[in-house]
């Protein structure tokens, strides 16, 4: 169980900006204006908690399923 991540991206006009990877946990930037974003979000602990605390309601409730 513990392979499972969960990886949320960011997009604007078809280009990966931001995302975030369980793995990681934190958010990553690919754009100038994506790495501004990243930091401002990695700077709010509320959020990364709630990402992670995603992984285990999303993903660990739905390995039994596939």
């Amino acid at each position: 169980l513990k392979d499972i991540q969960l990886i949320y991206s960011e997009f604007y006009n078809k280009l990966e900006i931001a995302r975030f990877d369980s793995n990681v946990g934190k958010f990553v930037g690919y754009t100038e204006y994506g790495v501004k974003q990243a930091n401002y979000w990695n700077n709010n602990p509320s959020q990364i908690a709630g990402l992670r605390a995603q992984r285990e309601t999303y993903c660990l409730h739905n390995i039994g399923i596939w």
